[in-house]
């Protein structure tokens, strides 16, 4: 069962199993996670669920399509030109490939 691994300013982490196929945005909001408010419902649409992906992950990551890209310009958190993601387009699993990934909250969405 792929798993995402949160990280928060605070030092706290939160493990979070899901299902397969499922994307970082829905492993936040279906459990609780505070700090991503997945607000477009996964539309890539608000940039509310923006994170910032750990090195070690990166390269295992699909690439940025047109309208995630635009939208990471609207994050209320600093974008890092390598790190950033919107969660509701990273999928884990099967689809994505990824079976595990850890990410850093950053510290508001809004």
């Amino acid at each position: 069962m792929p798993k995402v691994i949160f990280h928060h300013d605070s030092g706290a982490t939160d493990v979070v199993a899901i299902e397969a196929d499922s994307n970082i945005m829905r492993a936040a909001v279906q459990n609780g996670v505070a700090g991503i408010v997945g607000e477009c419902g996964g539309q890539a649409m608000c940039a509310t669920c923006h994170v910032y992906v750990r090195e070690a992950y990166l390269d295992a990551l699909p690439a940025l399509g047109e309208d995630e890209e635009e939208m990471l310009e609207c994050t209320s958190a600093p974008r890092d030109e390598r790190r950033s993601r919107l969660g509701c387009q990273v999928t884990l699993g099967s689809a994505g490939g990824l079976e595990e990934v850890e990410v850093d909250v950053p510290a508001n969405q809004i």
